[in-house]
């Protein structure tokens, strides 16, 4: 363990406040009725960095309510796309002159190191500048060939209320992905965001209130998945629900949105492949290797902590990784230096090394890392660098989500192997081929059962580029113009034109 790259506890000084998080519902920040509140304490610090009122059904009921309100008044659902598309514009305006802020609690509720917090909030103003072109351009379609007397108009509009539910590891980016192609549909929303980092969505909503949205179009509610997130999903007044997390997860929320038959959107896991055949560029596929299973300390749906590596080139590849891991900056995440900090609970924590042991007793072998770390100066909870060799296609390592710093290595000799491998997995989210081939890598793609092929890179992605998975990995798809397109519904508009001609169907 002396041989990594550890950085201490910064210079920099832990708040001197806690952060108050309250409700936001129909344009009014609420306490909850019964007074209830939570904490949270920093994974990587140890102290109290927020606290949050704690909603229940009362406030769940009364946001659904305030949404219902605003959609049927027209005020937002009717309002022009260039009169949506202002406000979206001066959200991502008030999103880059509030990096920092928004940052900082996100690095302290979370544990991502603060240059990565800073680059995913800096980056989600593209999201909503994005949102705000589709607001302006999005149209239906015309049949002018249905005859002599008859115009047909297809209309797409606004689905109604929308339930956003979001997760811990990415609160504010994931929470662009969604709410800003809602708003330029048309929808007005609820949003419920993970109760281990509520703050940020908080400081979104002071955001949309000073961008001038109008009251209830967009409500927050602070609480569990019981009864918060239950109720989002179920209620009548709601028209959708967009979750993103595990697929344990969604798979209750499809079932509790069932009984009103609404619209479900879900982005949940992954065990995301990257092929690596032997003509592949090795230096540059090791450094993809190495950011994708360390980036938010793989607690990342598109997580690569799966390598397929053809037998010729696999010991150099590993050989390189594990180099590459000793570099990898792993500490403090207040401090700009750090690339990986703590892992968002110890009892996640304490999940990722049950991985790890367990495929070490199945036979695997660890060639780098494989427990706890810690970090002068810190208490929270941090993971090794850790890269596990002789994995098989049977073992959990191989074919569970870990959501941790954790990198599988497992073999090929063909393309039909490499590929039957990639695709024995009940996800699909996302894969990626490493060759010089052109060929190979078109081949790979579009055999591939994953929603996102990258070919000779890793999670690069564009707000004009969708996302979104197959088999369990969810339902529907996010940003790009089909994500925008999953907030609309579709309705037909037959027009006779001029007096019916055509002799009466009752005669008289």
């Amino acid at each position: 363990m002396n041989d990594l790259t550890l950085i201490a506890a910064a210079s920099a000084t832990l708040p001197d406040a806690v952060f108050l998080g309250r409700h936001l519902i129909g344009g009014e920040w609420l306490g909850s009725a019964d007074g209830a509140v939570f904490e949270r304490v920093s994974p990587s610090h140890g102290v109290v960095v927020s606290r949050s009122a704690l909603g229940g059904v009362a406030e769940t009921e009364a946001a659904i309510a305030a949404a219902r309100s605003a959609f049927d008044g027209g005020g937002w659902s009717r309002a022009s796309g260039k009169a949506r598309a202002a406000v979206l514009l001066r959200v991502a305006e008030l999103i880059e002159a509030d990096v920092e802020r928004i940052a900082r609690i996100e690095t302290l509720e979370s544990g991502k190191p603060i240059a990565q917090a800073r680059g995913e909030v800096a980056g989600a103003a593209d999201l909503w500048r994005f949102a705000a072109s589709l607001a302006r351009t999005h149209h239906g379609d015309s049949h002018n060939s249905l005859g002599p007397d008859m115009l047909g108009i297809v209309l797409k509009e606004p689905i109604g209320v929308v339930s956003i539910i979001t997760p811990w590891n990415f609160p504010f980016w994931i929470l662009s992905q969604k709410l800003p192609f809602a708003l330029a549909a048309g929808c007005t929303c609820v949003v419920k965001p993970s109760e281990m980092t509520p703050s940020t969505t908080v400081m979104m909503g002071e955001l949309l209130v000073k961008a001038g949205l109008p009251a209830g179009v967009v409500n927050i509610v602070l609480g569990h998945g019981q009864p918060v997130g239950a109720l989002m999903a179920s209620h009548p007044d709601v028209d959708m629900v967009t979750f993103t997390g595990s697929t344990a997860v969604g798979r209750a929320i499809a079932a509790a949105a069932s009984g009103t038959l609404k619209k479900v959107a879900l982005e949940l896991g992954g065990k995301n492949p990257q092929v690596i055949f032997a003509d592949a560029d090795l230096d540059q596929a090791a450094d993809a290797v190495t950011f994708g299973v360390y980036f938010n300390a793989g607690e990342c749906c598109n997580s690569g902590s799966r390598i397929i590596v053809h037998e010729d080139v696999a010991a150099d590849l590993v050989a390189r990784v594990v180099a590459l891991s000793r570099k990898v900056a792993f500490g403090d995440p207040l401090n700009p230096e750090t690339q990986v900090g703590a892992i968002i609970s110890a009892a996640h924590q304490g999940k990722i090394d049950g991985y790890v042991q367990d495929a070490v007793e199945a036979g695997a072998e660890v060639a780098l890392g494989g427990g706890a770390l810690q970090i002068e100066g810190l208490p929270g909870q941090f993971y090794q660098p850790t890269v596990v060799t002789g994995v098989t296609a049977d073992m959990a390592i191989a074919r569970e989500e870990v959501f941790g710093p954790v990198l599988s290595v497992l073999t090929f000799r063909t393309m039909e192997e490499a590929l039957a491998l990639a695709n024995d997995a009940t996800y699909g989210l996302s894969a990626g081929v490493w060759s010089e081939n052109v060929h190979t890598c078109l081949e790979f793609a579009r055999r591939a059962q994953a929603g996102t092929v990258w070919t000779n890179t890793w999670m690069d992605g564009f707000p004009e580029m969708t996302f979104g998975g197959m088999k369990q990995s969810g339902l529907g798809r996010e940003i790009g113009r089909y994500g925008f397109e999953e907030f609309l519904e579709v309705k037909t508009v037959a027009m006779r034109v001029g007096r019916d001609t055509r002799a009466k169907w009752v005669r008289g």
